[in-house]
């Protein structure tokens, strides 16, 4: 019995020295590899400093270039998208490292179905931020739902399990070529879709999908954030009532919704998308024109006033109303006595200077 427990032991001890070895081995690759994930996880976690930053999955990733917006807001601009990152709960742990170092002063979030119905693999996509494990404690809660919290806690090298090849890959193999602070181009297809399909509308509601992006939608505003819900061109039909529980919760809490899918945009230009649900290179670069005017219309229709423009408008507009009447009554009092006739013009309206 001593001997078996002596052996389980020395097994143990061995699991865990090789867990931490590998677990360093693995960090190290993370922090030098090019895949596409893992640079912007390191950005993400240490170096993110942008105004404004675009967050969802890979139509997030492919839609959206940060130069185009950067140069129509005057403000700089970071695509934080995360390809397969397909609901929620991926989303609201990135929320949660980007504010741990940083505030933006507005955050466009696309948003799609997944985010609020039920799905059978609603928790897959939490392993790609692994590697960030123990750095922030409301992200790391989220594990808890998909019941890996205690694996990642006690085994470093798991954490790296989902993208390994991928990062191995990223060592001899560059996959941030054409990287615009975030945004990573789709090569042009062949050949372009051909035919439009319909989008069945799902119903299938999970409330604590709710739950998180009400408390998306509550960190934003507790930090003072300006959130906006967005809703990219895809090649498909959908109901008018596609997007109505996104755009309910939009409503009530403030948020402007800019949805481009339901109105068909770019329905007539299948040479701008790769596949039915995303835009390659060159339709992701005339969308994002479309969407920085836009959005720098909706950023300056919800800019409160300034107490001090709004003294000096609301001052002048009475200035101009008094000589407006006045001029009025001596328009009326010099017509009436080219016609013979006399004015009355009551005392609290003539003037005594």
């Amino acid at each position: 019995m001593k001997k078996f427990i002596v052996s389980l032991a020395f097994i143990i001890s061995g699991l865990f020295v090789a867990d931490r070895i590998g677990g360093i081995g693995m960090n190290w690759v993370y922090e030098h590899t090019n895949d596409v994930l893992s640079p912007k996880l390191r950005y993400l976690h240490q170096d993110i400093h942008e105004d404004v930053v675009l967050m969802g999955a890979s139509r997030c990733h492919h839609h959206y270039l940060p130069s185009i917006l950067s140069k129509t807001l005057g403000m700089s601009v970071y695509n934080a998208g995360v390809g397969g990152s397909n609901n929620i709960f991926s989303h609201y742990m990135v929320l949660c490292h980007i504010l741990a170092r940083h505030t933006p002063k507005i955050i466009c979030l696309e948003v799609m179905p997944t985010d609020y119905c039920q799905q059978t693999d609603t928790y897959n996509a939490l392993s790609f931020f692994a590697p960030l494990f123990g750095y922030n404690e409301a992200a790391d809660s989220v594990y808890q739902l998909a019941e890996t919290y205690y694996q990642y806690h006690i085994s470093h090298l798991y954490r790296y399990n989902a993208k390994v090849s991928s990062n191995l890959l990223g060592l001899v193999l560059n996959r941030q070529v054409g990287n615009d602070n975030g945004y990573i181009p789709l090569p042009k297809p062949n050949p372009f879709p051909k035919e439009l399909t319909t989008e069945e509308t799902k119903n299938d509601i999970d409330s604590l999908k709710i739950r998180y992006i009400q408390r998306f939608a509550d960190l934003c505003h507790e930090r003072r954030i300006k959130l906006i819900f967005t809703v990219s061109p895809k090649f498909t039909i959908v109901d008018p009532a596609h997007y109505n529980k996104l755009k309910d919760i939009a409503k009530k809490n403030g948020i402007p919704f800019l949805d481009y899918h339901s109105c068909g945009l770019y329905h007539d230009h299948p040479d701008y998308f790769k596949d039915s649900s995303h835009l390659w290179d060159k339709g992701a670069r005339i969308f994002s024109q479309t969407f920085a005017n836009d959005l720098k219309d909706t950023i300056e229709q919800n800019r409160p006033r300034n107490p001090k423009n709004s003294l000096q408008r609301d001052f002048l507009c009475l200035v101009l109303c008094g000589l407006k009447k006045n001029l009025y009554l001596c328009r009326r009092k010099y017509d009436d006595h080219e016609q013979g006739t006399k004015v009355q013009i009551p005392n609290s309206q003539m003037r005594t200077d």
